[in-house]
């Protein structure tokens, strides 16, 4: 049961990925009617928030936009941090949300932060204690269902995670349109387009929560069987 529900949200979450990568593919060759590189609009919308201690730059790969909290940087793709289209403005405009959602201190943002080393530890505890459950945890005074307790724990963990995740990045979206339409960056149409990427950007996190929750309800239905 458990391998059709990973095979079924590795599918969902492949269709998603592809339309996503669609999305910005189309809009990447769409100019914006700013002319502005990615750069500039991240800069710009710092600037107009009264943020002056981030930097904005430019890192290998292709969707490897993020923002750092811990040396407040936002990093954009190359495509992003040259690109004067309707995706570049949209992503750079997104991360640079998550720098606003920091310097305001939005709550979502500061719980998902330090949740952060949890996750890390929880996903690699939960490698160890799948391996045990394969080798028998009868060998190392473990039984099933104590195993099966400890990962459901470590899975929790994982899920509130990415349910914790969904606010934050809606929320930097909701700010990165607010902030394009205001600031003139984009036209009425393009902002729409910007819109559309965006909202298959946060699909990905929506099919990664419902996929974490799945499991986590499917080993806790096998701890009452």
């Amino acid at each position: 049961m458990i391998w059709i529900i990973m095979i079924g949200f590795m599918i969902a979450g492949g269709i998603v990925s592809s339309r996503l990568k669609s999305k910005i593919k189309k809009y990447s060759r769409i100019p914006t009617i700013s002319g502005k590189s990615g750069k500039e609009i991240a800069e710009k919308m710092l600037a107009d928030n009264n943020i002056y201690d981030v930097k904005v730059i430019s890192v290998p790969g292709k969707l490897t936009d993020h923002y750092n909290p811990v040396d407040r940087t936002v990093n954009l793709s190359p495509d992003v941090y040259q690109g004067r289209h309707v995706s570049a403005a949209a992503i750079a405009a997104h991360e640079c949300g998550h720098a606003v959602q920091h310097a305001t201190a939005y709550s979502w943002l500061q719980m998902r932060s330090m949740m952060v080393p949890v996750v890390n530890m929880s996903n690699k505890m939960m490698s160890t204690v799948f391996i045990f459950g394969l080798i028998g945890g009868s060998y190392i005074g473990l039984g099933f269902t104590n195993l099966l307790m400890v990962f459901i724990v470590l899975q929790a963990i994982v899920t509130s995670f990415t349910l914790i995740t969904l606010p934050v990045e809606f929320d930097a979206s909701r700010r990165a349109l607010i902030w394009l339409r205001s600031s003139g960056i984009t036209s009425d149409q393009e902002l729409n387009y910007a819109d559309d990427a965006l909202k298959w950007a946060a699909s990905t996190y929506v099919v990664a929560a419902l996929a974490a929750a799945t499991y986590l309800l499917y080993y806790v239905s096998m701890l009452r069987d």
